[in-house]
């Protein structure tokens, strides 16, 4: 028998699975067959509608705006298990989305290559063994299976009243000054940037292009609207419902920072300025919930201690620039030699227009997580 690496027995599995009694797992990689996920713990008797999976599919897709990737992928979901006509059975839901698109000679020339900010060094340092094409698991690519799990923990929100809308709210220095009460998220999806506001759109587009042509790349932010949500949604010590959101929206691809409510916004302020002071109101929205008991202002963004309070959960998300751009940089090979890297390939010169479906995607799955729990958490 072959002697056995000491503490080899010991290593975890990848975190490839999120969440805790609604749990997605992805597989796959950029350049392989396909990618694709299991969906467990969704309950039994939800009608599913494909077809709705599939707007959001097409909302991320490769190509589904001119301001980003030349990649053209389909991104067809085939559902595998856990429905029979058109309801889910309450069992695993395994699904595929195949790769078509890939141009894996694009990546030739960085198998022994590291890419500056991307995981090429990291990952190889952490498994001793990379799938160079397209950057393989760590690609942005896998978060297209997020999408499809997303999708269905959102029509399962949907049977309880809750809502997710994220829309773009800055690219580079262009950033959208309406507040949210002012905007009408419906129009999100009219815009290419994916920002209800027509003249900023305009001038957020603009700004791409110009990068674009420069062979560069340009970061943003995406705020995440959260409406519908009851009280009493999050746990009040590690899985605090918006620790929860945060690891979520860190997971996805090139994410460098995350807000709820005021966040950094509430270092400047007061406590008597940043308070929300609590009345009654005889209107609620909420009332089809039995609550009444409301927030004057919401800059804790409907959590507090951990806890969703009733009110519009807001987070805004702030991604990097792409990491690939065409731009000559300085970096090494395997055996540490230097070398210049000019990219080829095809990529985003901004990621925020096709991260807005992922942000949705993943707030869906905190949420649909968190409300399962916490039907399992006292008797009435």
């Amino acid at each position: 028998m072959a002697e056995v690496p000491p503490f080899t027995h010991l290593r975890g599995m990848p975190g490839n699975t999120f969440g805790q009694i609604f749990r997605l797992t992805t597989f796959g990689e950029s350049h392989g067959a396909a990618i694709g996920g299991v969906v467990d713990g969704c309950p039994a008797g939800l009608p599913l509608d494909l077809e709705a999976v599939q707007v959001e599919l097409d909302r991320r897709r490769p190509g589904s705006t001119p301001l980003g990737t030349a990649r053209n992928e389909a991104d067809k979901v085939e559902v595998l298990s856990g429905v029979f006509e058109g309801v889910t059975l309450g069992t695993p839901i395994g699904f595929l989305l195949r790769n078509a698109d890939g141009k894996s000679s694009d990546y030739d020339a960085l198998k022994n290559v590291y890419r500056p900010s991307h995981a090429d060094y990291t990952w190889e340092r952490k498994f001793g063994v990379r799938d160079h094409r397209g950057g393989g698991r760590a690609s942005a690519r896998e978060t297209a299976a997020r999408v499809v799990g997303g999708a269905i923990a959102r029509q399962l929100l949907a049977s309880a009243g809750m809502h997710v809308q994220a829309y773009v709210d800055q690219v580079g220095e262009v950033k959208l000054e309406k507040p949210l009460a002012d905007l009408d998220l419906n129009s999100t999806w009219a815009s290419d940037v994916r920002c209800p506001d027509s003249s900023t759109s305009q001038r957020m587009a603009a700004l791409i292009e110009q990068v674009r042509g420069e062979g560069d790349s340009v970061g943003g932010a995406i705020t995440c609207a959260m409406r519908g949500v009851p009280v009493g949604l999050g746990e009040p010590v590690f899985d605090k419902l918006h620790a929860d959101l945060g690891k979520a929206m860190l997971s996805i691809n090139a994410v460098k920072g995350f807000e709820s409510g005021s966040g950094f916004g509430a270092i400047v302020m007061r406590g008597s300025e940043h308070n929300d002071q609590i009345g009654v109101s005889a209107l609620s929205p909420r009332e089809s919930q039995g609550e009444t008991i409301r927030t004057r202002s919401n800059r804790s963004g409907g959590i507090q201690g951990g806890i969703s309070n009733g009110e519009d959960i807001i987070c805004r998300i702030a991604f990097k620039p792409v990491a690939t751009i065409a731009k000559a940089q300085q970096t090494v090979d395997k055996s540490g030699q230097s070398v210049t890297l000019e990219a080829k390939g095809r990529h985003d010169p901004c990621v925020v227009p096709r991260a807005v479906p992922i942000v949705e995607a993943m707030a869906c799955l905190v949420l649909a997580d968190h409300w399962l729990r916490q039907r399992s958490t006292r008797v009435a």
